[in-house]
C-alpha cells in the first residue's frame, strides 16, 4: 500500500478545511460498500489521519443487503486489517423489501434502509459522524437529476447533521472525479467488489450519468456548468413561489369588477 499523492492529499484536505468535516474526537464511521470509491476513501483518510493535526478515530461497515447467498466481504475484512481499522457486517434483508418494486422505487428504498441501518449502528456504538464516499460526479449527476426529476435546484450537502441519530455526514470526497478515483487503485491495491445489486447499470442515476456524457459531447462545458451551478452564488433570476388560491383571492379583487369578497 502506497503514501497518498501530495495532489490527492491536497484535495482531501482542501474539502475537510473549506467544510470543516473532521474535528478533535470525532469517532467516523465508514460506509465501506466494497466499490472503488468507498476503499479509496477509508485508505485516504486513514492516511489523513498522520497529517491533520486532529485526532479522531476510524471504523468501517458494510450493509449486506441480502441480494444473493454468497455475498462476501472477506476481502474487505483483510482490507480494514491492513488498515487497522475496526470491521463490522450488519445484515439488512433489502431483497425482500423490493421484490416487487421498479427500479426507481427500488433504489430509494434501498438507500433508506441501508442509511437507517448504519444511523442506528453509529449511534449505537458511539461514532458521531459517518463518511460516504460521493465523488463530486456523484454531486453533479444528483443536481442534475433533482433539476429533471423534481424540479429542484440542490444536491447532497458536503456535511449534513442528522438530528435524529445526532450524527453527522461528511463527505470528503467531493473534491475527487470519478475516473481520478478509478486510476488510484494502485495505491492501495485492493480490488472492488461486483456490486450484488440486481438493478446495478440500470439506474436513474446510470440514464442522468449517461445524458450528461452524451450531451456534453456538444458542449464540452457542459459538466463545468453543472458544477458552478450547484454553488449558492450562481443562483440568479427565479420566479417567486406559486401562490396558491387563499393567497390569490386579494388580487383577483384589483383586477376584475363586481367580484363579491
Amino acid at each position: 500500500m502506497q503514501p497518498l499523492p501530495k495532489e490527492y492529499l491536497s484535495r482531501i484536505i482542501r474539502a475537510v478545511v473549506e467544510f470543516q468535516l473532521i474535528e478533535d474526537n470525532d469517532k467516523i464511521l465508514i460506509g465501506l460498500s466494497g466499490g472503488k470509491d468507498s476503499l479509496f476513501m477509508a485508505y485516504a483518510l486513514t492516511e489523513l489521519k498522520n497529517t491533520l493535526k486532529k485526532n479522531f478515530t476510524l471504523g468501517a461497515i458494510t450493509i449486506n443487503p441480502m441480494f444473493t447467498k454468497d455475498f462476501s466481504c472477506e476481502a474487505m475484512q483483510k482490507f480494514c486489517d491492513k488498515l487497522n481499522m475496526p470491521y463490522h457486517i450488519h445484515e439488512v434483508n433489502i431483497a425482500e423489501t423490493i421484490a416487487n418494486q421498479d427500479n426507481k422505487n427500488a433504489c430509494y428504498s434501498c438507500a433508506f434502509f441501508r442509511r437507517g441501518a448504519i444511523n442506528g449502528y453509529a449511534k449505537e456504538h458511539g461514532y458521531n459522524k459517518i463518511a460516504y464516499a460521493h465523488n463530486h460526479d456523484d454531486a453533479v449527476e444528483t443536481f442534475f437529476m433533482n433539476l429533471f426529476y423534481s424540479g429542484q435546484l440542490k444536491t447532497f450537502m458536503p456535511s449534513t447533521y442528522l438530528s435524529r441519530s445526532d450524527v453527522t455526514v461528511i463527505r470528503p470526497l467531493l473534491y475527487f472525479r470519478e475516473e481520478e478515483i478509478r486510476n488510484a487503485l494502485s495505491l492501495h491495491g485492493q480490488e472492488p467488489c461486483a456490486p450484488p445489486c440486481p438493478f446495478n447499470g440500470n439506474t436513474m442515476r446510470q440514464k442522468a450519468k449517461n445524458l450528461i456524457e452524451e450531451l456534453s459531447k456538444e458542449n464540452p462545458l457542459l459538466y463545468e456548468h453543472l458544477s458552478a451551478a450547484m454553488r449558492t452564488t450562481a443562483v440568479g433570476d427565479l420566479w417567486p413561489p406559486i401562490k396558491n388560491r387563499k393567497e390569490m383571492k386579494p388580487y383577483y379583487y384589483q383586477f376584475f369588477k363586481n367580484q363579491q369578497k
